[in-house]
């Protein structure tokens, strides 16, 4: 029985910016002791709430008579698929079965399981009330302090029906776009846990959330305060990246040097972490020019902006998204919504895959997280309309391979690959179609969902005893 599969796991598993960017000082801030020798190892911890997850018992399983999308643009018909101890272990035809599970899936897909680069649930949980909205700090422009796993409630029930109704394993909880740059965002598997922690994608990179454009302006700029122009935008976020690279070489000195601790700020421990490439930058943005502005900022102070999201006009610049190493999380055809939504054409995706640039779908919402796999139909079919010759199994790098490549976790999963994780899902039919949804779903090679038994489906603890219980329909 899934609830009782999800509690033993579980158990085993066991300051904000004033209007001209400066920041008022707080406990944390506080000198951190001095030290006489070298720094290094006497700085600050930059993982303090480390990953508990633990992967869910699983059967050695073969996936056979099946279509296979690998995630990378792979394809085999009548294949079969073979995973144990949580890992993928081979992919083709003729395999060895034996000791494993055998799944005869004729008629059916199998794929690796869905990524959504962009998601807000836990930090927006179902139901949608004032008392669960923890997705916005916004007391100030520049929030880089705040970490969206901090507001993530693992009970919200957008996680099982993600998984269930999506086939989503692997998701990025973001802040939201009030701020220039609203905190860290998280990496986790769609698993059931007690904590954030436990669900948290082991080894995965923090990601920075930034925003440029209309929201910050409108935010800040109807409270009289700085920015609320596009320029103002701009202005504040330079400002505050040369503080960061200040921060960064007081620390990098103090680390190799020794001698006094710089002064604590929680905020520019993120940005330094962006600057040391180990955080990766999330930006919101949907004007092509103030994309441009961005990847020049980014030059000038020295980071690499991983993704832009929603980039409803990235089309206009898909050369130099190439040309920057910059991917794009865009939708099939949600546009019109606001000025800097309106010039948009639903061939964005499919144009940017065509001039090589890395393109991906994401949902930014509670529902369409359930369909991305129609939202992918969806920019397919448009581009092929267009004229371009996309095929099923390179469209499935936009929910797969790609949003792993733009999150740091290509290397771990992304694709039905021997060695990475045995993320997988079992369609009942072509992912392509409206009347297709999961069947069966893996995560780290554990059967979490089931759509013929009952008893195998995710069901939060805030659900217990209510009327619609696990429903998934």
């Amino acid at each position: 029985m899934i609830r009782t599969l999800i509690i033993f796991g579980a158990l085993a598993g066991l300051a904000a910016c004033d209007s001209g960017g400066t920041r008022a000082q707080s406990a944390a801030s506080d000198p951190a002791p001095a030290a006489s020798g070298p720094g290094k190892g006497k700085g600050y911890s930059h993982d303090p709430f480390p990953s508990t997850y633990r992967a869910y018992p699983g059967a050695p399983t073969l996936l056979t008579n099946v279509t296979v999308l690998d995630g990378e643009g792979g394809r085999i018909d009548r294949g079969q698929v073979l995973f144990r101890d949580g890992k993928i272990v081979a992919v083709g035809q003729n395999l060895d079965a034996a000791g494993a599970t055998v799944i005869d899936g004729q008629g059916k897909y199998v794929t690796p399981g869905v990524i959504d680069i962009h998601s807000h649930l836990g930090d927006y949980p179902s139901p949608g009330v004032q008392a669960n909205s923890d997705g916005n700090e916004m007391t100030g422009p520049v929030t880089a302090e705040v970490w969206a796993e901090h507001s993530v409630w693992p009970q919200d029930p957008g996680f099982g029906r993600a998984l269930a109704n999506g086939g989503v394993t692997t998701l990025q909880i973001l802040p939201g776009s009030a701020n220039l740059m609203g905190g860290r965002s998280v990496v986790v598997k769609n698993v059931y846990a007690r904590t954030m922690q436990g669900m948290k994608f082991p080894g995965a990179p923090y990601g920075l959330k930034m925003a440029c454009g209309e929201n910050p302006k409108r935010v800040y700029g109807s409270k009289g305060r700085m920015p609320s122009t596009r320029m103002g935008n701009v202005a504040v976020d330079r400002q505050t990246w040369a503080r960061a690279v200040e921060y960064k070489r007081r620390w990098d000195k103090y680390e190799e040097k020794g001698g006094e601790a710089p002064g604590r700020d929680l905020a520019m421990d993120t940005l330094r972490g962006v600057l040391e490439g180990e955080i990766l930058v999330q930006n919101h943005c949907y004007r092509a020019d103030e994309m441009a502005v961005v990847m020049d900022m980014a030059k000038e102070f020295g980071y690499h902006v991983s993704a832009f999201h929603h980039a409803v006009e990235a089309y206009k610049i898909a050369d130099l998204l190439k040309a920057n190493n910059t991917c794009a999380a865009v939708w099939a055809d949600w546009y019109g919504f606001k000025m800097e939504a309106y010039d948009a054409m639903p061939e964005n995706l499919a144009i940017l895959d065509k001039e090589g640039a890395c393109a991906m779908i994401h949902s930014d919402d509670a529902n369409g997280i359930q369909r991305l796999n129609q939202e992918v139909a969806k920019a397919r079919a448009s581009g092929i309309k267009a004229g371009m010759h996309i095929s099923e199994e390179h469209a499935w790098t936009w929910l797969a391979i790609n949003p792993a490549r733009a999150l740091g976790i290509a290397d771990k999963t992304g694709s039905l690959k021997p060695g990475k994780m045995a993320d997988v899902v079992l369609w009942n039919g072509n992912p392509f179609s409206v009347y297709t949804r999961p069947e069966m779903v893996w995560v780290d090679g554990a059967l979490l969902y089931d759509a013929k038994d009952p008893k195998r489906r995710p069901v939060s603890d805030f659900e217990l005893g209510q009327p619609g219980e696990g429903d998934v329909k």
